[in-house]
């Protein structure tokens, strides 16, 4: 484990987490909503840190990022923890911070490594994804900062729900992000606890910093199908941040604890496509079809 980075110390040894926006406040001995984060004796440790839960090269598309890169291999790799709690995860098992006998899971691989691993395997990028990013912030920065000395990219698959103080962090070694955009404020709030509004705010930022972004929306039965949703999704993305960021509708299949939930017709994604080309998007990639 290692210090975090961005809290607050405050009185009788509480202390508060600035790395995503939950700013967790977290009492001696317990941890925050991601669960690998532990205020102990007044101080947090970032209970992940150098433990890879999974590892892979995968096709830079596979993030996917279609216009970043294309036809490049990525190393890709994550460490356990995730600051939502989505009942449809398909990375649950990574995510979801599972244990082993008391302690987190995972392979213990310094940041240097998984740069010589990338270049040994001929990849053009490094991407923190498959968990949450933002989770591993300590983690997943030496590791950019290692990768930008030796001309990789750095590629991020996020949530979007960080800080402003981890944007700040991560943005000078940051290229290219996929941000998982649940669509709708009733998707965030009834589900996996989070605002919309600050996910949208953190694009932007991005888009701002010259990030190259790109946006995936999983379209959930019962979740934000509806030909409503789907339309605040698509006015979000065209009206917030521009009608030239490349969107991503991707088909749900049962996972998690949505098991009992049927796939997603491939008729929806076709509407889908149907409502983002009708506000103007000009990129729309149809997903596990």
């Amino acid at each position: 484990m290692k210090e975090a980075l961005f809290y607050e110390k405050l009185a009788d040894k509480n202390v508060r987490c600035n790395v995503c926006r939950h700013r967790c406040l977290i009492k001696e001995g317990r941890r925050g909503i991601c669960r690998v984060r532990e205020n102990n004796d007044g101080k947090l440790y970032a209970l992940n840190y150098g433990l890879t839960a999974g590892v892979g090269v995968d096709p830079i598309e596979k993030k996917p990022l279609y216009h970043f890169l294309p036809g490049t291999r990525s190393y890709s790799f994550a460490a356990p923890g995730c600051n939502f709690r989505c009942p449809w995860c398909q990375n649950h098992h990574l995510s979801q911070s599972f244990f082993a006998k008391g302690k987190l899971a995972g392979v213990e691989i310094p940041p240097i490594a998984h740069v010589r691993r990338a270049l040994h395997y001929g990849c053009s990028s490094i991407a923190c994804t498959y968990s949450e990013p933002t989770i591993y912030l300590e983690y997943a920065l030496e590791t950019m900062k290692a990768a930008k000395e030796r001309d990789l990219a750095n590629v991020w698959v996020s949530n979007g729900y960080m800080s402003e103080e981890t944007l700040s962090a991560i943005i000078p070694y940051l290229d290219a992000a996929n941000i998982d955009f649940k669509g709708t404020d009733s998707a965030y709030e009834k589900f996996v606890g989070g605002k919309k509004d600050f996910v949208v705010e953190n694009m932007k930022r991005l888009l701002d910093s010259g990030v190259h972004l790109e946006i995936t929306t999983l379209v959930i039965p019962g979740v934000n199908d509806t030909e409503e949703e789907l339309t605040e999704t698509a006015k979000t993305i065209a009206e917030e941040l521009g009608t030239d960021v490349p969107w991503h509708i991707s088909r749900f299949f049962p996972a998690f604890r949505m098991r009992k939930t049927p796939p997603t017709s491939k008729e929806t994604l076709r509407k889908a496509e149907r409502i983002g080309k009708r506000q103007g998007i000009k990129t729309i990639h149809l997903g596990n079809i």
